[in-house]
């Protein structure tokens, strides 16, 4: 995998245990972190569990382990995306470059915006919960850039699965609840404001709608 991802213009770093991975993880020199669950010394979810602590790097988990509650548990430890083996080289590469873009987007030049305890500044990608910085890993901002984009009104479950991972979600998926779950948690009593609307997605019900702009909020309801 080292050889074909350097062939595809990637530098990579192996760490053969899950300790070490820790360290590199938190040297501050990695755009992405490719993590397998079974490591010796600490396994993967424990490796992921460590490095959140202080860190929001993008991270692809990688394994045999098909089961959904493995799954779901990549994505409570902070898991930006979860790939099963076994799979194409060329399918992990689609997912690290949709990881990264979404890492590494463009800032846009724009001041906070308010809705209600939630502030959101998608220049600097920081949030504010109750005037307290919210640590948010790239794809709980994305969600919540998005909702609050369509502040009101219902972003549809695909429509908010297929921007945030960059394809269609399965029947079974419940990663964007996870996601949403993690969400909630961290933006404390203003996460209420993100209601579940069942069998058809999500809404942010705080603020005011008309301080969005309608063109940004058609493209996810739609």
């Amino acid at each position: 995998m080292r050889l074909y991802l350097n062939r595809a213009g990637y530098q990579l770093t192996c760490s053969v245990d899950g300790r070490d991975g820790v360290a590199q993880a938190l040297s501050g020199a990695y755009d992405l972190m490719l993590l397998d669950v079974t490591l010796p010394l600490l396994d993967g979810f424990e490796v992921l569990r460590q490095t959140r602590r202080s860190s929001s790097i993008p991270t692809i988990m990688l394994t045999s382990r098909s089961l959904s509650a493995d799954r779901l548990n990549g994505f409570d430890k902070g898991a930006d995306d979860y790939l099963c083996k076994p799979f194409e080289p060329e399918e992990l590469v689609a997912r690290i470059r949709a990881v990264l873009r979404r890492s590494q987007a463009p800032k846009q030049e724009a001041g906070w915006q308010s809705f209600g305890a939630i502030r959101i500044s998608e220049s600097s990608r920081q949030v504010l919960s109750a005037n307290v910085e919210v640590d948010l890993t790239t794809v709980e901002f994305d969600l919540l850039l998005m909702l609050s984009r369509a502040c009101g009104r219902v972003v549809k479950r695909d429509a908010l699965t297929i921007a945030i991972q960059e394809r269609k979600p399965s029947f079974f998926d419940r990663s964007l609840d996870v996601h949403i779950s993690h969400l909630r948690a961290k933006l404390g009593r203003a996460g209420a404001g993100i209601q579940t609307v069942r069998g058809v997605g999500y809404l942010l019900a705080t603020g005011d709608p008309a301080a969005v702009p309608p063109a940004a909020t058609e493209e996810y309801v739609r």
